[in-house]
């Protein structure tokens, strides 16, 4: 199966403040890709989802180049995030109390219908260092150019 592994993380410098998400993508052991985006003003979990949202719609451009369907192949997603909360709600463990996250549920959810396979795992945060450093790098240097 080609299996295109993700490790995300949104970053919020206040809860709300100005956020970042950040994706880091990797095939075979192999890292083919970074992306990380500006979200605004946004909680600490609005960036963990916006984060997986920014990733999945990038898995999608990635797999298609290596794997149309009509290949045959399989596509999956494997997910990798430091946030248990938003792990635990994407795999029906915890409902969603906060009517803000529900949106960005759903469009994880609809996103993840494009694939096979998909898996969100919840990861320590000393093993999400490389998109941790991505997103707070950005958040770093908008308010180093002092528009934060």
């Amino acid at each position: 199966m080609d299996t295109l592994t993700i490790y995300t993380d949104g970053a919020s410098r206040g809860n709300p403040g100005p956020a970042a998400a950040a994706a880091i993508f990797y095939r075979g052991g192999k890292l083919i890709n970074k992306k990380s985006a500006l979200l605004g003003e946004k909680t600490n979990n609005q960036a963990e989802y916006e984060a997986l949202i920014m990733a999945i719609s990038e898995a999608k451009k990635i797999l298609a180049s290596y794997s149309p369907r009509r290949s045959g192949k399989a596509r999956a997603i494997s997910c990798f995030l430091d946030s248990e909360l938003v792990v635990r709600q994407l795999n029906h463990k915890y409902k969603i109390r906060d009517e803000k996250i529900i949106p960005l549920f759903i469009k994880v959810w609809n996103l993840s219908l494009d694939f096979d396979v998909v898996k969100f795992s919840h990861i320590p945060r000393e093993k999400n260092r490389e998109a941790d450093g991505l997103a707070n790098r950005l958040l770093d240097e908008k308010k180093r150019g002092g528009l934060l």
